[in-house]
């Protein structure tokens, strides 16, 4: 993809759009960020570091507002960073052993579990009796998973984390902390390694990433004053499940 000025000004533009977008129902963009790039004529490689990054920088600020707070749990949170930020390179490496096509079909299947996830996902159906208990196993399993998904298809893994989190029976509110913590982790940790393999674009991926952040801030302040995140996340969870399948479709055209 040639570095004009009109395609930086439209990967940026798209970028703070769909951040807007996706943050008014209080889910992060990077999910639709890659394949929306790659479909620009972004090469999938370069299109990753951009949603790692995008995720690193809008996730890192909620983190530390949390911890000011007061509200992390960091003895259930610290076996998912532990596990997350140690899978997430490999995540990220493997992409160069795994065929071009097998990445696309798993970030087809992801696109459907996430869509499913804002449709049908309802937190308060695991509210009667909230686990205050710490395992380390099982987070530490999700952790792995979330990291290495997060490195192979350059998402941060969020999406993941908390519904499996919720249905083990924690805190809906409790397990957004902890998600919003382990983010930029699993993020930074795939993004150092798409780096360091020199599959990387700065001129692109810093105007992006920081569009990005912008229209997520944006669009998690109008969130807050006029939106009900729920109903729009329907409408987000039907967006995801039609990129899915145009995904699909172009993999067995």
């Amino acid at each position: 993809m040639e570095h004009t000025i009109l395609n930086i000004f439209i990967v940026t533009t798209l970028a703070f759009g769909l951040s807007f977008i996706f943050a008014l129902g209080g889910v992060g963009a990077a999910v639709v960020l890659v394949p929306s790039f790659s479909w620009l004529g972004m090469p999938l490689m370069l299109a990753k570091p951009v949603g790692l990054l995008s995720n690193t920088l809008s996730m890192t600020g909620a983190s530390i507002s949390n911890i000011r707070a007061k509200r992390l749990d960091f003895k259930l949170g610290i076996p998912i960073i532990v596990s997350s930020f140690l899978l997430a390179p490999v995540g990220a490496w493997s992409s160069h052993w795994i065929a071009k096509t097998a990445v696309l079909a798993v970030f087809a299947l992801f696109l459907l579990f996430s869509g499913l996830m804002l449709i049908f996902f309802r937190s308060n159906r695991f509210s009667d009796n909230y686990r205050e208990d710490t395992p380390l196993m099982a987070p530490m399993i999700i952790g792995a998973a979330a990291g290495y998904l997060s490195g192979l298809l350059g998402v941060g893994g969020g999406g993941m984390i908390a519904p499996l989190l919720i249905m083990m029976g924690f805190n809906p509110k409790k397990v957004a902390v902890i998600t919003a913590f382990v983010v930029p982790f699993s993020s930074l940790s795939g993004l150092l390694a798409y780096i360091g393999m020199g599959s990387s674009d700065f001129t692109l991926m810093v105007p992006a990433a920081v569009a990005a952040y912008a229209g997520g801030s944006l669009g998690t302040k109008v969130m807050h004053a006029r939106l009900d995140p729920n109903i729009v996340k329907k409408g987000l969870g039907v967006l995801l499940l039609l990129l899915a399948a145009k995904m699909g479709l172009q993999l067995v055209a």
